[in-house]
């Protein structure tokens, strides 16, 4: 039976459960496992997983792969079809469903944010119930990429459920590329979404001021700080050490996400202010040293601090000021204010934001969303405070109009 004779899957009916899991090991050469609704291990995503872990994968991108595992596996479990009998109709209703499906939710107390289309402080939109179109654009890629795998393995199916786009299978994206052009937001994958352009968005000054003042302890304002000032990213300065704090030299060390390199970055003086006053209150409890994370919890049994935990900081932090900035919002407003200092070259700014390419900082260079709307309220305020023209009636030479009417006087 050909795919056009096949009936239709009825996406309105089906219902996915959530079994199987994505479960967190203590095995370093295979940080996740991925089971089965029995516990039994998912071994087609075993061998996928430990092929990337073999590449230099980081243990974040494995768990980011496996969640998107996880989903195929269990639309694939639904519908009754063996992974590696799946089709391109088996993949084109699971990228319809995914479109239209609720992400699970993680507790009751988690309300829908569908009918808030921005936060009112900050401007940037709530996140809704249903998976963002990177997210799904991300899956594709993963899906994608697991049946390439598969199909050199000569484990999985011949033809790739989920293929690139048509105009695309004669070669590569970006074959004939021109360097002095920027690249295009092209449709890759047959079933991927189009993904619209972000604008980075920064912090304002004044909103910044506030967060800062919210913040609870010299621990918080200490992280605030480095954040803002290095443009590290969250994982970057949490995997820091004490031994990596330069105060001297005003440098901190930190582990780049991509590349492992190790790389110091300078942080304003004040930082390393809150970071002294914040570790005299550490010493008492964990003790002084060198060798100890950097940065550790300070409620209950101290842990070292996880992303989770400096994430339901900024959470906390915000509950009244009603704002919605995240910690990646921090180190796009550190590259903000590096960007517009007219005395620090750009090149400088992407050595220290770590871009591969310059074109990905060239992005701050873009107005700042509250600068742009502030300019233009000033723009109407200044058209509406101009001087109204004077209603003059025309008035005509009275030779004129005799040679055109042909009258003596008028």
């Amino acid at each position: 039976m050909t795919v056009s004779e096949q009936r239709p899957r009825d996406l309105s009916t089906l219902s996915v459960p959530l079994v199987g899991a994505l479960l967190e090991t203590e095995d370093p050469f295979m940080p996740y496992r991925l089971v089965d609704a029995c516990g039994a291990d998912v071994e087609p995503a075993a061998e996928y997983l430990r092929d990337l872990r073999a590449t230099g994968c980081a243990v974040s991108t494995q768990r980011s792969y496996g969640m998107d595992l996880l989903r195929w596996f269990r639309f694939l479990w639904a519908v009754d079809v063996p992974w590696n009998r799946a089709d391109r109709r088996d993949a084109a209703d699971f990228s319809c469903w995914i479109l239209h499906i609720d992400k699970p939710r993680r507790s009751k107390s988690r309300t829908s944010s569908a009918l808030q289309a921005a936060n009112a402080v900050t401007g940037k939109p709530v996140v809704g119930p249903k998976y963002a179109a990177r997210t799904i654009a991300h899956s594709e890629t993963v899906l994608r990429s697991f049946y390439d795998f598969h199909q050199e393995a000569g484990t999985g199916p011949i033809l790739n459920p989920f293929p690139l786009a048509r105009q695309r299978r004669a070669g590569r994206v970006h074959a004939h590329h021109n360097p002095m052009e920027q690249f295009r937001n092209e449709q890759v994958g047959l079933f991927r979404p189009k993904i619209p352009q972000r604008v980075p968005r920064c912090i304002p000054d004044d909103q910044f001021d506030r967060l800062f003042a919210a913040l609870g302890s010299h621990r918080n304002r200490a992280l605030v700080a480095f954040y803002v000032s290095t443009g590290a990213r969250a994982s970057e300065l949490l995997g820091a050490r004490r031994r990596d704090a330069d105060p001297g030299r005003g440098l901190i060390t930190v582990v780049r996400k991509g590349t492992r390199e190790v790389q110091q970055l300078p942080a304003s003086p004040d930082a390393f202010v809150w970071l002294r006053l914040y570790q005299q209150q550490l010493d008492t409890v964990v003790g002084p040293r060198w060798d100890q994370p950097l940065w550790w919890t300070t409620r209950r049994t101290p842990r070292p601090l996880t992303y989770h935990a400096a994430r339901a900081v900024l959470v906390r932090a915000q509950a009244e000021l009603g704002s919605n900035w995240t910690l990646h919002d921090l180190r796009h407003t550190a590259a903000y204010r590096m960007a517009r200092d007219p005395q620090m070259p750009l090149t400088d700014v992407q050595w220290v934001m770590g871009h591969v390419r310059l074109s990905t900082t060239q992005l701050y260079l873009t107005p700042p969303v509250d600068a742009v709307v502030a300019g233009v309220l000033a723009h109407h305020a200044r058209r509406q405070a101009r001087p109204a023209p004077t209603a003059v009636a025309p008035q005509y030479q009275a030779e004129s109009l005799a040679d055109l009417f042909g009258q003596a006087t008028l």
